[in-house]
């Protein structure tokens, strides 16, 4: 039997027989570690030197556990954005290179949360798990790569629907003065989204900490958060950090396109963004342009909303499709920043202070909106409606300038404002109440057909509400049509109308006749 002493001799013969082993097989390697010093610390960024062999956009740790990106490599400094709170650092600090670009954390972990560009949680929920990372910076798809844009974006809106269609992988810029509505637009779309297998990011950039509060509260109350990402960065953030979001949001958003998705982004405005770039180029003396914007924040835009696009079938179909929202100065859309993304968008909305201020939500002014891309990939029963629609409301809304001075108007003038009239009824819509696509062609198949010219204008909500319920008796085949048809038959639009005038009988008056024009018959596509 072995005594313990010896048990414990052989115990420590062994250890010692390893730790011999491991020590000569070790080898020391040694790993290059570039540093720097901190000679100057300004308003959201930091000048450096020493960091030689540092590359632009290359990430640099700051002590505090702050990171930087290098953005002017000069021969004897570098000028770092700075991406946190930098109020502890100081002249003569050490920093040090990473050896890596600026990433985010993409995959399904991310949605459902709020977060900061830096992929921090914002939402009390625990840490965000995701598997993989992308750079925030990454080049858009080949040309070669792209499909058409064949497939509607349906909004919920029917104005949008009908007159501006957004098409998957357009990129649809909205715009216009303060309070307007341009947010609300953003959001409704992404409410529209749910059970269309469509994922939503939305980029809050600069925006006031209430303001953001209300938009995750309204996707919360809706569901919409199940199948979005939100991103926020508030107005007392560092200039940094509003730089990077909305590439940050964007690389998150490609994840899910390169895996065949089809995604919806939204920027939340790309104002800030712009003053937010302008303060960090004049901080680090890069020579001002026009209205003090740098010369290349034409090209900071143009290669964000150049990465929305439809991808091939070969490269998976996946779509992103982007809805950037800038603010306009006293209705001013040839400022330096609104042309500069009008010209890089395929079209806008705009929206009308002096609609807005009437009451005719959304202010969609139909006559400065466009869609360059959208009336390619728009239903069959919108293309039937829609260019008789504008062509009447935009006659309308010359007419109406003349028709407040009290001049005398004929028959016809007078139909043509009456008829616009019921147009712009039926147009307006209320906040967080998207309209389905069979209920809207109801609605725009029966003004079209004018049912409604004999409404009081009084009645016209009830009217138009009455309409949209009436849409669920159209047969089930009827409506698979809508998404197939290259063109409505005369018999579907026949059957449209007469649900719909059987809708608007109680709301005609009791000595109104039926105008020829609202007889039964088909409308024909312009």
């Amino acid at each position: 039997m072995n005594s313990p002493s010896s048990n414990l001799q052989t115990v420590l013969d062994r250890s010692f027989a390893d730790l011999r082993q491991r020590r000569e097989a070790f080898s020391a390697q040694l790993a290059p570690r570039e540093t720097g010093t901190i000679t100057q610390v300004s308003t959201g960024i930091a000048m450096v030197s020493g960091l030689p062999g540092v590359g632009y956009d290359e990430l640099i740790a700051f002590p505090g556990g702050v990171f930087g990106i290098a953005f002017n490599v000069d021969e004897l400094e570098v000028g770092v954005v700075l991406l946190g709170e930098y109020w502890h650092l100081r002249a003569g600090d050490e920093v040090q290179r990473t050896g890596r670009v600026m990433d985010v954390g993409v995959g399904d972990g991310t949605l459902g949360r709020v977060m900061d560009p830096l992929g921090r949680p914002l939402d009390g929920q625990g840490p965000i798990v995701t598997k993989q990372r992308l750079p925030i910076e990454r080049p858009a798809a080949p040309i070669m790569d792209r499909a058409p844009v064949s497939v509607p974006l349906q909004t919920g809106l029917k104005v949008v629907d009908a007159l501006i269609p957004v098409g998957r992988g357009q990129r649809e810029l909205i715009l216009g003065d303060r309070q307007t509505g341009k947010t609300t637009i953003a959001i409704d779309t992404i409410l529209n989204q749910q059970g269309k297998d469509v994922l939503c990011v939305y980029c809050a950039i600069g925006q006031r900490a209430a303001a953001v509060a209300k938009t995750i509260a309204i996707l919360q109350e809706k569901g919409a958060m199940a199948y979005t990402v939100v991103m926020v960065t508030e107005g007392n953030d560092p200039p940094g950090l509003a730089y990077i979001a909305p590439y940050a949001a964007t690389s998150m958003a490609e994840h899910y396109m390169h895996a065949g998705r089809d995604v919806l982004i939204v920027y939340d405005d790309l104002t800030h963004h712009a003053r937010a770039y302008r303060e960090l180029s004049l901080l680090l003396r890069r020579p001002p342009g026009r209205e003090a914007f740098p010369g290349d924040i034409f090209y900071i835009h143009s290669r964000l909303l150049e990465r929305s696009t439809h991808l091939s079938e070969e490269r998976g179909g996946g779509s992103l499709t982007a809805l950037p929202i800038i603010e306009t100065e006293a209705q001013n859309m040839s400022a330096y920043i609104p042309t500069n993304l009008i010209s890089i968008t395929d079209g806008q909305i705009y929206l009308s202070p002096s609609l807005f201020e009437l009451g005719a939500l959304p202010a969609v002014d139909v006559g400065k909106s466009v869609s360059r891309v959208g009336g390619k990939a728009q239903r069959a029963a919108y293309r039937a409606v829609s260019g008789d629609l504008k062509l009447a409301y935009s006659q309308f809304e010359e007419l109406e300038t003349f028709a407040r001075f009290g001049a005398r108007l004929d028959a016809n003038t007078t139909q043509t404002i009456e008829h616009g009239r019921r147009i712009r009824a039926c147009l307006k819509q209320a906040e967080s109440s998207p309209v389905s696509e069979v209920a809207q062609i109801a609605v725009l198949m029966a003004l079209t057909a004018k049912l409604f010219d004999t409404v009081p204008l009084e009645r016209m909500t009830d009217a138009e509400r009455a309409v949209r319920e009436a849409a669920a008796q159209i047969p089930t085949d009827v409506c698979g049509r809508f998404d197939t048809a290259k063109k409505l038959s005369d018999e579907d639009q026949a059957l449209i109308i007469g649900i719909a005038r059987t809708a608007l009988a109680p709301f005609q008056p009791e000595a109104a006749t039926v105008p020829d024009s609202a007889v039964a018959a088909p409308v024909e596509k312009p």
